[in-house]
């Protein structure tokens, strides 16, 4: 496709169907994959290139980014992330008798929580911005549709409430959402 400027926009395919080259505004970006079809190498429209690695079971385990960083993954037996390195920074992955996402700790502080209710959903999702407390609160009607949010920032020390701000959300008999 030529563009209106005179570029040529478009995408180039291997014999699998795979995008191998886009060209959009003149600028080229390229993938390579592995015999397996996973994407090995990126590279960006100024050249620079960000390089993959996966284990036997096609989990990510490597990714080298166009600023030279390594980061690291690793999984449990049963595939979930439990652990990542980022420059030597280390984060572990926790989680829940259900398999759900709890925690993750970045030099051995946690850095995030999830916490859910008796039906397995999310209602509270927190972490340390600046030292300040923020999180996201989510409600539910009995359906299991998302009914509000509500987005607070507390005090590091005195955990008093410096910002909040609510979303609400509604639905109609037919179980469309409503504006609010």
């Amino acid at each position: 496709v030529i563009a209106p400027d005179g570029s040529r926009n478009g995408t180039q395919y291997d014999a699998w169907g795979k995008a191998v080259r886009t060209t959009q505004g003149g600028l080229t970006r390229s993938m390579e994959y592995d015999a397996a079809g996973r994407v090995i190498r990126l590279a960006s429209e100024n050249g620079s290139h960000t390089t993959f690695r996966y284990d036997v079971l096609d989990r990510l385990i490597q990714e080298t980014g166009f600023d030279g960083r390594t980061q690291r993954y690793h999984h449990d037996l049963t595939g979930k992330l439990i652990r990542s390195e980022d420059e030597g920074l280390v984060t572990h992955w926790h989680y829940d008798e259900a398999d759900r996402l709890t925690h993750r700790t970045v030099k051995g502080e946690t850095a995030e929580r999830w916490q859910y209710d008796e039906r397995g959903w999310l209602t509270d999702i927190s972490h340390i911005s600046e030292g300040h407390r923020v999180a996201v609160h989510y409600r539910y009607d009995e359906k299991g549709r998302l009914t509000g949010e509500r987005q607070t920032v507390h005090h590091p020390q005195t955990e008093a409430l410096l910002w909040q701000h609510e979303t609400r959300h509604a639905y109609n008999a037919q179980g469309l959402a409503n504006r609010c």
